[in-house]
């Protein structure tokens, strides 16, 4: 069975807590998709727990999955079932999120350009297998880093980390044909982190060259929705970046812009840091 997770850490518990949910490359051997694999890899933020590895270095800590985000989605809270996907009607209460919707619900029915993944239905043993082997031991780890670090220093900034296309394709999203800027920056509308935070964070980015917006198209889902609580200082951000910048989104080979930016997320993250232990330690 596939590994749910790494986590690196440095000897020090920093208050700065990154996670990569959708970077895993390692397939289970019970998928049973019917998709071409190169059309499947799509789905994946590739290489992004790579462009957050740094973090040891600067003291923080990082917690990423091994498993892809398309065999079930470690950013999609457990009631977010897509019943087109099922067998049999799922045993207990559900809710057809947009994400579902798009066929993008906590185990995905089809990819971004409408292809189904599956040529058959799923069955609820299955779903709860994936359930209890990878999105439970994914979610306990980041919560209990996330602890970890609150414990130490009273509070925290946890960065959930993810990619994004250069243009939204048709299901990816509410806005198909979307031409997407190079960062885009989620706290669902100041609910998941303090709003002088990410606008701190927003500033750091366009100071070093990069488009960034807030809260469009992507506010945030459940990692940030269910860790977080800035009136206790528990700040959590959703980060997107447009893998124009670092890779070729054909053939997900990184290119000559990755390592510029890897060394300027290093940057503006050390930066994020120290601005956030002054703010929330005064």
């Amino acid at each position: 069975m596939t590994h749910p997770f790494t986590l690196i850490r440095q000897g020090r518990v920093s208050p700065l807590v990154f996670d990569s949910p959708h970077s895993g490359v390692d397939y289970p051997d019970d998928f049973e998709y019917c998709v071409k694999f190169t059309d499947l890899r799509r789905a994946e933020d590739t290489h992004v727990d790579g462009l957050f590895d740094f973090c040891s270095s600067i003291g923080a800590s990082m917690v990423a999955a091994q498993f892809p985000r398309s065999y079930i989605d470690a950013n999609r809270s457990l009631e977010e079932i897509d019943p087109e996907l099922l067998a049999t009607p799922w045993p207990r209460p559900y809710t057809l999120s947009n994400k579902a919707r798009l066929g993008k619900g906590l185990i995905w029915r089809m990819l971004d350009d409408g292809q189904n993944i599956y040529a058959r239905k799923l069955s609820v043993a299955e779903i709860e297998h994936r359930i209890r082997h990878y999105w439970n031991p994914y979610h306990a780890l980041v919560k209990e880093t996330l602890g970890q670090a609150y414990e130490q220093h009273g509070f925290f900034v946890h960065i959930n980390c993810h990619s994004m296309p250069s243009v939204s394709d048709r299901y990816s999203t509410d806005h198909p044909g979307l031409v997407h800027p190079d960062i885009v920056l989620g706290d669902r509308d100041g609910t998941s982190a303090d709003p002088e935070i990410t606008a701190h964070l927003q500033d750091s980015f366009l100071k070093h060259g990069y488009s960034c917006w807030i809260n469009r198209p992507y506010k945030g889902v459940e990692l940030i929705r269910a860790y977080s609580d800035p009136g206790l200082r528990r700040h959590s951000i959703q980060l997107e970046i447009n893998r124009r910048l670092y890779m070729d989104e054909q053939s997900l080979e990184r290119h000559h812009g990755y390592d510029r930016l890897r060394a300027d997320l290093q940057k503006i993250l050390v930066d994020l840091q120290a601005f956030c232990e002054a703010r929330c330690i005064s």
